[in-house]
Parts: structure tokens; sequence; C-alpha cells
């Protein structure tokens, strides 16, 4: 069965940025695993066999080719002719969300892609040489995020944020199921220790789509995020399980956010610290 497996860890700082993207991809009767690796100045991708590629079978974590990547840090040793990384980061507590993202969705068979989040926010600390650059994380920041499934969708959106007072993360993207397709939305919004969540299965809509902006809507509720000052580099992305399509994340980029409920604004902010995909 073609299929992929992923998982995304950010790592940041006040002024760094790096994103490891450890992954297992299988198609037409063979397979592969990889590692990509993407800072504020590029992106780089490390092959693995398949076979090197393996999940805990207790708690958080995988390896690939020796790298470990769990719920304690990342520990990286990767080198090809373009790029070396060495180093490794310990992470604080995680900080999960609630209940599976994909709440009822979770038990649809035959989902192109499913979305999993491991960690809202927690504490970064230590240092990874990439090419020579040293990403220190003396009291950085870390997400941790994962996807499944066949192939990423047609068309989507991807943001995650830090920030002062909380951090985020929203999907909006093209679902297709049974021969015809939906816009799905998936998002968690945590502000000042607590944890508001956007998904389709709530209610929540698109209300707008363009122009590097989404703003969605539930109940009371409306968010959008906009893409001001896009900075991206290409990454491999699966189609029916091979990493034969090229899309292009800004780790970190200028965004600005605006949260409201009920009419009154929690925050509207601008940052350099977003991560986008659009």
């Amino acid at each position: 069965m073609d299929c992929f497996r992923g998982w995304y860890f950010k790592c940041q700082s006040d002024t760094q940025t790096l994103a490891v993207i450890p992954a297992a991809h299988f198609s037409g009767g063979g397979g592969s695993s990889s590692v990509q690796v993407i800072t504020d100045s590029g992106a780089w991708t490390f092959d693995f066999p398949y076979e090197e590629y393996r999940e805990y079978k207790k708690g958080f974590g995988v390896s690939v080719g020796g790298n470990v990547f769990d719920a304690d840090g990342l520990n990286l040793r990767l080198k090809n002719s373009a790029c070396t990384v060495e180093g490794g980061v310990r992470f604080g507590p995680l900080t999960p969300i609630r209940y599976d993202i994909m709440g009822p969705f979770k038990a649809v068979p035959f989902m192109e892609c499913r979305h999993s989040v491991v960690s809202m926010r927690h504490s970064v600390a230590g240092e990874i040489n990439v090419n020579g650059e040293i990403f220190r994380f003396d009291d950085g920041t870390g997400y941790i995020e994962g996807d499944r499934g066949r192939s990423f969708p047609r068309e989507y959106i991807w943001t995650q944020c830090h920030f002062n007072g909380g951090s985020l993360m929203l999907s909006v993207a093209h679902i297709p199921m049974l021969g015809l397709g939906f816009t799905g939305i998936i998002g968690v919004i945590m502000w000042r220790g607590r944890e508001y969540r956007l998904a389709t299965y709530l209610g929540a809509r698109a209300a707008k789509i363009a122009d590097g902006e989404v703003t969605v809507r539930q109940g009371d509720k409306r968010f959008t995020a906009r893409l001001v000052e896009k900075k991206s580099h290409p990454l491999n992305a699966p189609v029916d399980g091979k990493m034969s399509r090229t899309i292009h994340e800004s780790a970190a980029c200028v965004a600005r956010y605006r949260f409201e409920i009920a009419g009154e604004t929690l925050f509207d902010l601008t940052t350099g610290r977003a991560s986008f995909e659009y």
C-alpha cells in the first residue's frame, strides 16, 4: 500500500529557526526514509533506506539512520555532499492538546492525510551546527506535529507560530472524499493558558482564502492569518507515498494574526517568527 508517515519538529530562538522532518515513505512496492532540515537560509534532504526508519514501541519517538527524534529532544548527525548537521537539543515538558486534532474524522477510513499535534509549545535548549552555522537555543521554544496517509492535500494552507502569551497552528485544506471534496479546517490557539479549537467538525468555515490570507469563522469566533512577507525554501512532499512533489515552506517569515471572540479582539499581532505554507 502506498503510504507515508512524517513528523515535524520546530525549534526557535529569538533570532533563529530550525525545523527537522523525519519521514518514511512507501510506494510501488519499494520504500525509503529521509530527514529534511529547513532553516532561515536553506533546506536540505538526507536520504536513508526504508528499514532505517523506526518508531518507538512505547512512548513517542522515531529514529532514522541513528538520528533520534523524541519527546526528550533531538540528536542529529547528518551528512551529504551539500550539508552537514551535528548536535542536539533537549526539550522541556510537552504541551499536548486536549484531544485528537482530527476529532471524529480520526475514525473515517481511507482519508488521504491524517494530522496529529504532539506539542503546541515546549522549551528547547542546546546547539545544532548546520554547515558551520550554530543554532543556539538557550531559552528556545518548540513545536511538534505529524502527518500520515497517502498524499499531502492538493491545495492547503498551513501556519504555525509561537508568540508572547501563546502559540497557534492552523491547517485549511481540500479534503477528497467519496469522489467529491470539501474544505477541511483544523486549528488550535493557545492563549494565556486557554485552548481554543477551530475545526470543521465544530462548525468552522473558511470565510476567505485569497491573496495569502485565510479567515476562519466558527460561531462567535473569527481568526485571520495573513502571509505578509514570505521567505520560502523547497521541501519534498508525498504523492501516493512517493516523495515526488515539491512544496515551499517559510520556516520563519512575517505574518499577521488576528483572533476575535464575540467582537472582542483577543490579539492582533504581526511577527517575523511565523511558519507558513500557502
